[in-house]
């Protein structure tokens, strides 16, 4: 079926269950940012294969939103669908909010599957259907009904990371929970974010492409843990670890019903950001409820030093991979051929050869030329082209290592390329060393520091449209909450610096139809002195990778972007130099020679 074909067919169904619009997000039942094939109906409906967008589908118009990383995407694949491209946060383009409440009338009905809505999104839904004298019917899986053959659930195991890798019990973590619960006056915990979960327990899996996540829902009380899951996916080393700290094991579909079940009186711990709609619905009306950001959040983001020895470990090895990789591609662009998927394989090969490597913990974006200008491209066997002289490859990739995950860009000037290209490639990499080199004060959030990596685009009329930074996953997501570096406000995603933290520093350029440039380090949130102004606090690089200096015009940076530069190169040759050969060794002494 086409596009417009399974819209023509879920309205048939919209208007046989009275339901004048349908929303279809982009998520599966426990608000993961990226989600397995089962979950992908925004997708189906929509034939827009991005990794951010909902849709909604009224009797007579289909709209999907969409942030800027996926504007040149959308368009491109919305193309003839009927579908709408809404750019999100251009200006006069409304909110799915503002349309729905511009939309809706007395009497109409709003529809949508509870289960893959966030709580505090219903909520919002449940605002605008009783101002506009409308309702809601959140128990509808219309996808579902015109979906043939559609992707089961995944069946594929879970493990176990141990503590040497972890750094703290399951058990321990369980505890800290407990004591924030009491500090809440919280009795229940309910819990369907699945890093949050897997975090918990230490325990992966294989249940989204890329990310060794496992579904679950988790509820914690004070006198025990209730795991909903799939008991076949559970090894015995992990039922016996949970049977001695406390865990039982439910069918994972169980969490509904036994939710209705939780006794009157009883206080239950949500996060209306990280819980399904639908199981907010069946919480009694006896049972209180105490709304706030999951405590697991920010116990996972900051990092115990176990963590982050292991990280740096793995930061070592994926920078030696690139090294190297950056060797072959730029000697052997033109005597062979390689094309952005080859590339991309070659560079998952030399992680391999590092040891402890599971799988790439992102779906790779391999991007030449006009390609990289589209922010999250990812090369498919109809778009993979030859990488060749005369432009750049742009290279975003992560590796999931036992000891940690790794998010990585880089960007490789090929043969001779325009003057443009070149002032574009400086500008980038003096955005990423001046916002790397920051000290600020204990309490900063993300949009204090944004401005130091776009001042030198921003004073030549230049941007990129999405976020500079972002939490990363120990084994867990890559976007991880609840901190980033962005200009924008947005809402759950300004927690302040703290120290253990790691986050991503990725500025760029990207201009459509001729390259982009991104190039992205992790930084480690570190505490510095300590004075009568305050508790400074400061950055620590953790990847080491050269900046492609072919790509540098010295003149465009003043003294102190050069002083970063030439001391960022310093650190990386310090760092990776020990694990090469000599002809490795003496190729990367010329790329990170002082300028």
């Amino acid at each position: 079926m086409t596009v417009k074909e399974r819209i023509a067919k879920l309205r048939e169904l919209m208007k046989e269950n009275g339901i004048d619009a349908y929303v279809v997000p982009t998520s599966d039942f426990h608000q993961s940012e990226y989600v397995g094939e089962h979950f992908k109906a925004r997708k189906f409906i929509t034939g827009f294969t991005g990794s951010a967008g909902t849709a909604v589908i009224t009797l007579d118009e289909a709209r999907l939103w969409t942030d800027g990383r996926y504007f040149t995407q959308a368009a491109k694949q919305l193309e003839g669908s009927g579908v709408e491209l809404m750019r999100m946060a251009e200006p006069g383009v409304p909110t799915i909010n503002e349309y729905l409440k511009s939309t809706l009338v007395e009497g109409n009905c709003l529809g949508f599957d509870g289960r893959v809505v966030a709580m505090g999104e219903g909520q919002g839904y449940e605002e605008i259907t009783k101002a506009n004298k409308a309702t809601i019917k959140y128990e509808v899986d219309l996808i579902d009904e015109i979906w043939e053959n559609r992707p089961e659930l995944s069946k594929k195991p879970a493990f176990k990371l141990g503590e040497e890798y972890a750094g703290e019990s399951a058990a321990s973590k369980i505890e800290r929970i407990r004591k924030y619960m009491k500090e809440c006056g919280a009795t229940y915990h309910t819990i369907a974010t699945i890093d949050d979960i897997c975090w918990v327990l230490n325990m992966r899996g294989d249940d989204i492409d890329f990310f060794p996540l496992v579904l679950s829902y988790m509820v914690v009380k004070m006198d025990g843990v209730d795991l909903y899951i799939d008991e076949t996916k559970l090894n015995d080393e992990l039922k016996a670890e949970f049977a001695e700290i406390g865990v039982a094991i439910h069918p994972y579909n169980d969490v509904y019903a036994d939710t209705k079940k939780i006794p009157a009186g009883e206080t239950i711990l949500i996060d209306p950001a990280r819980l399904n709609y639908a199981i907010y619905s069946n919480i009694p009306e006896g049972v209180a409820k105490v709304e706030e950001r999951n405590p697991e959040v920010l116990f996972k983001a900051m990092k115990n030093p176990k963590e982050i020895e292991n990280m740096r470990i793995a930061q070592i090895k994926d920078s030696v991979a690139h090294v190297k990789f950056m060797k072959w591609v730029k000697e052997n662009v033109e005597t062979m051929e390689i094309t952005e998927m080859s590339a991309s394989e070659k560079l998952d090969e030399l992680r391999e050869e590092m040891g402890n490597f599971i799988r790439p913990s992102f779906e790779p974006i391999s991007a030449y030329a006009d390609h990289a200008a589209m922010m999250h491209y990812c090369s498919k066997p109809e778009t993979d082209v030859r990488l060749r002289e005369g432009s750049v490859y742009l290279t975003d990739t992560g590796a999931g290592f036992w000891e940690g995950t790794t998010d990585i860009t880089r960007t490789f000037v090929l043969g001779e390329v325009s003057d443009t290209i070149k002032e574009h490639f400086t500008l980038v990499a003096m955005c990423n060393l001046r916002l790397a080199n920051a000290t600020f004060l204990q309490g900063c959030v993300g949009m204090n520091l944004d401005i130091l990596a776009r001042k030198a685009l921003w004073e030549r009329g230049l941007d990129y449209k999405c976020g500079t930074g972002h939490g990363v996953g120990y084994l867990l997501n890559i976007h991880e909450a609840p901190t980033s570096l962005r200009w924008r406000y947005r809402a759950g995603d300004t927690h302040k610096f703290e120290e253990g933290m790691i986050l991503t520093d990725e500025p760029g350029v990207y201009i459509e139809g001729s390259h982009g440039i991104r190039l992205e380090n992790e930084l480690l949130v570190c505490m510095g002195e300590q004075n009568e102004y305050g508790q400074f606090m400061y950055f620590e690089p953790i990847t080491y990778i050269p900046f492609d200096l072919d790509g540098i015009v010295p003149e465009v940076m003043n003294s102190d972007d050069i002083k970063y530069l030439n001391e960022y190169h310093k650190l990386v040759f310090e760092k990776v130099s020990p694990y090469l050969n000599e002809e490795e060794t003496e190729w990367l002494r010329k790329y990170t020679r002082e300028i």
